[in-house]
This record gives C-alpha cells, structure tokens and sequence, in this order.
C-alpha cells in the first residue's frame, strides 16, 4: 500500500466524530457570511433593480427618482465598473447587461443603509426596455437552431451498424427537469476595502481563489490586491462554484466607490430568480439488445438546457457524456452532446455535476426496455454490468469492476430483496387501487475534475511552540464535514488527539491558487495537501525526538500526542515537549503542502482518456407504494450499501449518503421547476420561486424504514488513508425511487407494458402514468374490482 493510503497505528480518520461546527449549527452560534455583516458598524446594504421582460435591450436607465429616497447612497451601473463588465468566466456574462437576457435579470444595483432604503431605491429606478423575441424551454432553443459553446462526442464502435444487425432496437425520447439548490443561505457578501486600497471580501462561495480572480479583473486590479474569505457556508450543492462571484463583485464595486463595507444578501425569491439551477436536459435515444437482453449498441443526443449563457455548461456536458453508460457495458456508443441556449437563469453546478443526467437516460432505457425484453428490471441491470478487463466508451479502464456486483449482491441479500419481491406481488395481485413497486439500481461515478489542472491542491499547517496545530486549507466547509476530514488527517498525521488541532477559514491568503471544493474531490485533494504539510514537519522533528531518546529518527513514532521509539520501553516525551526542543534547535514548525492527482490524462477533443482517480459506487433498493386514485405515493422502505472506501469519518460519510439519496429523491419525484411558457406579460418568469409553489423533500418523504451500510474492506489504493470520495455519488442512489415508482405503475397494468414516466415524476405525472398503464390493459382505472377496494385498509399521512 502506497505511503499516501496507508494508515498508522490508533488513526483518528475512521473514527466517527460529530461534525466540527455540529454544536454552533444547532444553538445558532454558526457565524455565516451575513451574520458577519450584521456585527459590521456602517455597512451598507444592495439590492438588484431585477428586468421585467425574458429578453429585452435597454434603450435607457434614469435613476435620478432612486437617488432622492431617503437613505439610498447609490445606484450601481455599467460606468461604475473600473475594470472589465463581465463577472463569468466565459466572457459571456456582463455584470451590468445591455441586453436582459431572462426574466429577473439584474441590470442595476441599488446601495442602501438598509435594505427597505435599497429595495425602495431600486423599484425607483426608470428603465426603459425594448421586448425582444425569447426562448423560454428547450424544445424553444432546439426548435430555433440556438446553441452555445462546443458540441461533443463520446463514441465507441459502430453505433449504426450494430443497431442494424441487433435482435430488439427501443428507440424513445426522455425529458428530465432541473432542480433549484435551495440552500438554506441564500447567496451572500460582504466587503471592505482599507487604508491602502487591500479589498477583503467575505463570500459565501464554493471558491474563493476564483472569486478573486473574477474581482480583479471586474476591479482592473492584481490579485494579490484582493482577498477571499470562505467562513463556511449554509449548504452549496454547486450552486456556489461559479455563481457567487457576481455577488462579491457588486460587494467589491460598492465598498471601492463608497469606502463603506457593502453586503449583499439575496432573499430567497431573488436567489430563485436570479440564479441558475440544475441543467434539465432533452435527449433522444436508441438501444439495440440481443435476444437475450445484452446492451450491443446507444444512439443518443443529449441536449442541456443551459439558460442564457455558459456558465459551467460544457463541463456539465462533457461530464453527462461520461456518464451515460453509468454501470453496464455498451460496446459500441455514439452519444452526442450540445448545450442550448434560452432567455432563463444560467443553469450552473448543482451536486453531481452533469453525472446524474447522463446516467438517468441509461436507467430510463432499461427501465423502459425490460418489460419489452421479457425480463426483470433487475436482471437486466446485472447482465450488463461491466466486468474485469471492461473500458468505459472513452477509453478508460474499469479498475476494480467487481465492486459494483459485491454492492449489489450485498444490497440484494440485506434488504431480502427476493422474498420481498414475491410478497409485493401478492400485495399487487390483492389490492386493485394501491400497489407496492420494488427496485435496485447500481451507481458507478468517477471522481476528479475532468479538468486535469483542478486536480490539485495546497495547505498550510503551523505547529505552535505549546504543541497546539492550526490547519489552512484550501477546501470550503458548506455542511458536507470537508473540515472535520481534515482535521481527523492532520491529527493523524501528526500523532496527537483531535482536540490539539484546530482550523482556520479558507482564505486566498493562505492558501493560494485553490480549486473549488466540487467534484466530490475535496477531501481527496486537501487531505492529500494537509496530510504532506504534517508529514514535512514530523520529518523534521523526528530527528530532534530521535535524540531525545537516543535512536535512529526512523525509528520514532508519534501517537495520541506520546513519542516513542522503536526498543525504548523507559522512556517517552509529549508532543508538546518535543516541539519545544525542536523549536530550541530552530528547527521550522510550519510548512506549506501541496498534492496532485496523479495518472490523469483527458483530451476534450477527442473525449477520450482517463479524466478520474477511481470510481466509487453504491447499490440501493427502494420500496414505493403508490395510491391509484391520486398518484401520490409513500417510500416504504430503502436500503443502500455504499462504497466510501476505508471511510475517514463514518458518521460524516452516512450523513452523506442519507442526504444525498433524499436530495436525488426530491430532483426525480418531487423538485418540479416551472415557467411562464406563455406569450403573456410575464413570459420567462420563474413561477415555482418560493418554497410554496417548489416543493423539497421534508420528513413526510422520509423513508419509514432506512437502511445504510459503508461497504466493509473497500480501501482505495493512491488516495488519502485509503478513503473514496462520498459527497456526490449518493445522489444517484434515488434512481431506485424512481424505478420503484415505474415497478408500481407497471402493476396497473399487463406484465409487458413499458411504462414511460415523467421526470420529476410528481404524484399528477404518476396519476397520469397509472391512467396509461391501465388503458394498455384494455381498461380504465375506475372499472377496476371496487369490491375489493372497499376492503383495503386507509392510511391517512398528517
């Protein structure tokens, strides 16, 4: 096992520890990016003048009525911008826009001394707007030809030919929606600028080193010019990763121009307007089978709805393409890939990144094809898992293939799955109105960033002269428990309790350079960096300790804060004690850390190569019942066995996984974004933009009986203390839910019957779906045995 993986004597990572901020999270102690500009004497407060119209250009902008409400300081316009007017990383995403390209698009920013002067201040404001035709859905985009960015392709073999000469081919169209972040802190910033001109901002975002970069050159100014201060942040999910900059450019503007600190705090109906959401996507397919139920060819074109500018689209693209195979072998593939371009939010980053849209087309297709084929939806899935020796469609070896199949046969015998399938069927065959549905279905995701330059990572570890550790990295905390893994890394790595460690905010003067915390990935990179700065300084001090008791430096070792030495029974010395040695042999207590992935090699172009460390999987089995008179339905049951590797932190990585499952959950069955599609007035407009109208997953949707287990002996070579990256791969989990749902409506229905289904499928798509199944039937719902419906128990949800 390599340095890197292997684990000492008495690790604190594998312990299960509450999450580091656990105890200010629940008595509301947790300093957040707003809480920060309360207790900031003087601060002033912005507010967006937001375009009424999905696409309009601005003919003119008097804001002279804004400026005479009492208490607005000033409006905020495209000549105010010292540097370059544009806040993306595309060059497609002005600050100030001339042209309003969606519905709520914020085309002046108001400064107030409160945010009632602000908000009063920026409905003042006079904009006169010239309506422009505008493309509100994606069938809007394709209709009329209108693209962005590079088009790509994953191909493997002869797609063509090999559907030609297949046994089936099931062709079909499958429509996915996106899905709102919702993070419990909506989008936040905070400025100040000092004496000499240093800009210090306070930002909720998932990457600072990026916001930085983004300020200065909206500033014209240097980067070292500007720093970037992460504290944590109340949930991301991705929505953080690129869309916070703007923000903390309107901040920065603010505080140049003013000299005052500036906050912005978007409401929640300006989150939901303002910012974009997970990419739905439109995607046409063909799957030829063999006879017996073998994948021999996909034909696809995946379609991303990417809003009104690029944003992370590509990426998200390129990421569903590799994706779209999900567990099961194709041999032969071609899978194109656009992204369009309509008058909404720029869809961005949302958890899973582009992985989950690719692999649900994959699961819809069997889903949909299994009944056809004369076979379980679960024999199907295992026949065509991929095998020792197996590639993906882009070229990269399935390293450790038997993974997946031990997940799903573990999954299988835990929830008893077999048994439970025979005492669903006589449920359905007893109950007319209600049916149970029963699934399984595997998940294999890749982790790094398929950007090879991403894949690394710096850190900073002082130890005091007291023995105490104060940890910098470059990873953000936004609940997921990244600072509670590193912490765990460094006390490890150093030998001493977790209590002597503690961390301090990422900032981009400590860290520079840093990648965002995404692509389930932080963990991997940051420790790796913190686990190098500690083990520079143990080297160092070895050498003092090893004279300390009269050996070799190789042979002392660090443990719960106790060195020892190898054959030494008579003698040790604390952590502390030796640092104060090594401090008085001046030997450096602190050092800078850094980490790359190594044996990464991607060509965009081409969409070939090997864009991942490893994948890491998970299997889950999910019960549904479902009420044929409405469509709603209740999860009965769910179990999941997931592999997390040698887990850093169990109770951390089950929090994961169980977050990650509802959040997959509420994206496939409940999360149901809507715009106005109507030539009326308000076209383009967000119409589900509160959490009245955007219905989350809650505790009604929790799954009465919930089971999770970490795959047991899954330690992964190269990476740090053998651990797998948990954050994103649990999402796709929910796919049983989904597939449960369709094993449910299904049951309506005759044994052949394909049933497509809606994505969200929402209780009125379900009721719709169960209206078809029993029309294949050659009957309607209502004919169906009221006799012995009369009997059925009702169960009543409060």
């Amino acid at each position: 096992m390599s340095q890197l993986s292997r684990r000492p004597s008495a690790p604190v990572v594998g312990e299960s520890v509450p999450h580091e901020s656990s105890r200010l999270h629940v008595t509301g102690q947790a300093l957040y990016t707003d809480d920060l500009a309360q207790r900031t004497s003087d601060a002033l407060t912005a507010w967006p003048v937001q375009s009424p119209h999905a696409h309009a250009l601005i003919r003119s902008m008097d804001t002279s009525a804004a400026l005479a409400v009492p208490g607005v300081v000033r409006v905020l316009t495209a000549a105010d911008v010292p540097g370059v007017n544009d806040c993306g990383i595309k060059h497609d995403e002005p600050l100030f826009p001339s042209e309003a390209m969606f519905y709520g698009h914020a085309v002046a920013w108001v400064l107030g001394e409160d945010q009632d002067a602000a908000r009063a201040g920026a409905a003042a404001v006079i904009v006169d707007y010239a309506p422009l035709p505008s493309l509100v859905s994606v069938a809007d985009a394709i209709e009329a030809g209108s693209f962005q960015g590079m088009p790509r392709t994953v191909s493997r073999g002869d797609a063509d030919a090999a559907l030609a000469t297949a046994d089936r081919v099931i062709s079909g169209v499958t429509e996915f929606a996106g899905q709102e972040h919702f993070y419990l802190e909506t989008q936040a910033a905070l400025a100040t600028v000092d004496e000499g001109g240093q800009i210090f901002v306070q930002s909720s975002t998932q990457h600072p080193s990026e916001t930085q970069e983004i300020l200065a050159h909206v500033l014209g100014r240097a980067n070292h010019e500007i720093t970037v201060q992460s504290l944590r942040m109340g949930g991301g999910f991705g929505g953080k990763e690129m869309q916070s900059h703007g923000f903390a450019a309107i901040a920065a503007i603010g505080t140049l121009l003013t000299g005052r600190p500036v906050r912005v705090r978007l409401n929640r109906t300006l989150d939901m307007t303002m910012t974009g959401k997970r990419h739905g996507f439109h995607t046409s397919w063909e799957a030829g089978f063999t006879s017996d139920g073998k994948l021999l060819a996909l034909k696809a074109m995946l379609t991303a709805d990417g809003g009104w500018c690029l944003d992370m689209s590509e990426a998200v693209l390129a990421r569903a393409l590799c994706h779209v195979d999900n567990n099961y072998f194709i041999p032969n593939v071609h899978v194109d890939g656009r992204v369009a371009k309509s008058n909404k939010t720029s869809q961005t980053a949302f958890r899973g990144f582009g992985g989950p849209q690719g692999m649900l087309v994959i699961e819809d297709i069997l889903g949909r094809s299994a009944p056809l084929l004369g076979l379980a939806p679960e024999d199907l899935r295992r026949k065509n898992f991929y095998r020792e020796g197996d590639s993906t469609p882009y070229g990269m070896p399935v390293r450790h293939a038997d993974r997946v199949t031990t997940l799903w046969e573990q999954v299988l015998e835990r929830s008893g799955f077999s048994e439970r399938r025979r005492e669903i069927d006589a449920f359905n065959a007893a109950h007319p109105h209600r049916k149970r549905g029963l699934a399984v279905t595997p998940v294999k995701f890749g982790i790094s960033f398929n950007l090879v330059a991403f894949n690394q990572a710096g850190a900073l570890v002082h130890v005091y002269k007291d023995g105490s550790v104060l940890i910098s990295h470059g990873g953000t905390e936004m609940g997921q428990g990244l600072h509670t893994k590193m912490l765990q890394v460094a006390a490890t790595a150093l030998g001493i309790p977790l209590s002597g460690v503690r961390l301090a905010p990422t900032r981009t003067d400590k860290v520079p350079n840093t990648s965002a915390t995404a692509a389930s990935s932080g963990t991997d990179l940051n420790g790796g960096a913190v686990k190098n700065a500690c083990e520079q300084i143990i080297e160092r001090i070895s050498a003092v300790a090893g004279g300390m008791l009269g050996v070799s430096g190789s042979d002392v070792r660090f443990s719960n804060g106790v060195v020892t030495a190898l054959g030494v029974r008579d003698r040790s010395f604390t952590f502390a004690e030796v640092i104060m040695k090594s401090y008085m042999q001046r030997v450096q207590l602190w050092a800078a850390g850094y980490y790359r992935t190594e044996g990464l090699h991607w060509n965009p172009e081409l969409m070939q190569g090997e864009p991942f460390k490893y994948f890491a999987g998970g299997a889950s089995v999910t019960e549904i019942e479902v009420d044929g008179f409405t469509g709603a339905y209740t999860t009965r049951r769910v179990d999941i066995v997931h592999d997390a590797g040698d887990s850093l932190s169990p109770m951390i990585d089950i929090g994961q996984i169980e977050g990650g499952y509802v959040q997959g959950v509420g994206w496939l069955t409940l999360e149901d974004l809507r715009w106005d599609e109507s030539d009326g007035p308000h076209r383009g407009r967000l119409l589900t933009q509160s959490a009245s109208t955007y219905k989350l997953p809650s505790f009604s949707e929790m799954p009465e009986v919930f089971n999770v287990q970490l795959m047991e002996h899954a330690e992964e070579e190269g990476v740090v203390y053998g651990s797998k990256a948990v954050g994103e791969p649990p999402f796709m989990l929910a796919f049983s839910a989904r597939e449960a749902i369709r094993d449910a409506v299904r049951a309506f229905g005759p044994a052949d019957y394909s049933v497509e289904l809606a994505s969200p499928a929402t209780p009125e798509a379900v009721f719709w779906a169960i209206q078809q199944s029993c029309a294949a039937a050659g009957s309607s719902f209502d004919e169906l045995d009221l006799n012995v419906a009369a009997v059925e128990p009702v169960t009543v949800g409060l």
